[in-house]
């Protein structure tokens, strides 16, 4: 039995924000008071006004693991109360309420010496693949033996989160698909359109491997597939979705 991380506020240091996409930011927080966290955890991030107005967001950390540095990456909303704030206004050494880390059903861990090796998939939609990234750094990072393959949809290449990384994990580790619904890259043999059940079919571990899979992106995106993943033969119990709204 692993022991769960607490959750508490913690009071956290910017040390960098950079452009992620044209929408959306890196933020690399100090927090010397955090616990460390499973990959695929989230936190609540608070915002106080200066008349005593708050507003809190969750949104999913991009890192794992122990230590004080936590990432995140925010895609802007512009009609959002927080978003917005952390896109354009955030500047080194300024200091975050930050609640966690949350979650304890979406998370990856290593397998523990005895443990079945399954085979993961994930499947993003979007800047839900920020949760999914980490998992898959976390998974290189522990030497893990598991198979691991990422199918990952995104408007346009211009759209990727962690690009960089990716590449480097697709070079190891990692088995990395891509699916561009607006634009593709040149030469890319695919045309532009959305993931379908047949995209699963190709692109993912199939439902004989019994693989765990996590799928995170906007409602509609995250409640297609996981209902196609359910048709083509997945346990419900093998599949764990994550969905976001607006911030």
């Amino acid at each position: 039995m692993r022991g769960k991380r607490p959750a508490s506020w913690h009071t956290a240091v910017v040390v960098e924000s950079r452009p992620e996409t044209a929408s959306a930011r890196r933020i690399v927080l100090d927090v010397p008071t955090w616990p460390g966290n499973d990959a695929g955890s989230h936190l609540d991030v608070r915002l106080t006004a200066p008349d005593g107005y708050q507003a809190t967001r969750s949104y999913s950390i991009a890192s794992a693991g122990e230590g004080t540095r936590v990432v995140l990456a925010v895609d802007e909303l512009p009609d959002g109360e927080v978003s917005p704030f952390l896109a354009h206004d955030l500047r080194a050494g300024d200091q975050l309420e930050l609640h966690g880390p949350l979650g304890a059903f979406f998370v990856w861990r290593p397998p523990l010496d005895g443990d079945a090796l399954r085979p993961v998939q994930l499947i993003a939609g979007g800047s839900g693949v920020v949760p999914l990234y980490a998992m898959a750094a976390a998974h290189a990072a522990a030497g893990d033996a598991t198979e691991f393959r990422l199918l990952y949809s995104v408007r346009t290449p211009d759209d990727v989160f962690f690009r960089d990384e990716l590449a480097g994990l697709a070079q190891g580790t990692l088995q990395l698909d891509f699916v561009y619904t607006r634009r593709t890259p040149d030469g890319w043999a695919a045309p532009a359109g959305r993931v379908t059940r047949s995209t699963l079919d190709a692109a993912t571990v199939p439902a004989a491997s019994r693989p765990r899979v996590y799928v995170c992106g906007p409602t509609a995106f995250v409640e297609a597939v996981a209902s196609w993943l359910i048709e083509a033969g997945h346990a419900p119990a093998d599949v764990r979705t994550e969905r976001f709204g607006g911030s």
